[in-house]
């Protein structure tokens, strides 16, 4: 009966001591420098000192307040930062939009126009390789524009 509360007891010293485990360091004929925790003939023990002890607790540091001579912008200039801040996000937002339409319709053209190559039969055939790579390209560049609009939109959705 006294045996499992005195294993317990036993596994809790154990595992709360410092794991620490004899480094050697041997170099073998060609200059090849190895590190092991076996002793090994003509390896020499590294005299090591152990890491300190860990705090478990990181100490809590309270927010840094604003310095009192840190710049500070009027409301007004910052109103006029926001309104040309948000007029550039539309500007960027339009051309984006276009670019999406480039997009789409040079996925539209591409898909219209299988890759080809001539045999030395004289003989056509289609590239079905080249063409999938094509559009992989294509349609990443039309993702990459949805993607960018999506974003514009929702840093536009900060000044409503």
């Amino acid at each position: 009966m006294f045996q499992l509360p005195f294993i317990s007891l036993f596994a809790c010293i154990i595992t709360s001591m410092t794991a620490q485990a004899d480094i050697y360091k041997s170099v073998d004929e060609n200059g090849h420098v190895t590190y092991s925790n076996v002793p090994s003939k003509g390896a020499t023990k590294l005299e090591i000192d152990p890491p300190p002890p860990s705090t478990t607790t990181q100490p809590k540091t309270k927010p840094q307040a604003t310095p009192s001579n840190f710049p500070r912008v009027d409301s007004q200039t910052q109103k006029k930062r926001d309104d040309q801040r948000k007029k550039i996000l539309l500007e960027e937002l339009e051309a984006e939009k276009a670019a999406l339409e480039e997009a789409k319709k040079a996925y539209t053209e591409g898909e219209s126009k299988p890759e080809v190559y001539r045999g030395a039969n004289g003989k056509t055939y289609r590239n079905v390789a080249k063409f999938e790579e094509k559009m992989q390209q294509l349609q990443a560049n039309v993702d990459a524009h949805e993607r960018n609009v999506q974003l514009l939109q929702k840093e536009l959705e900060a000044f409503k």
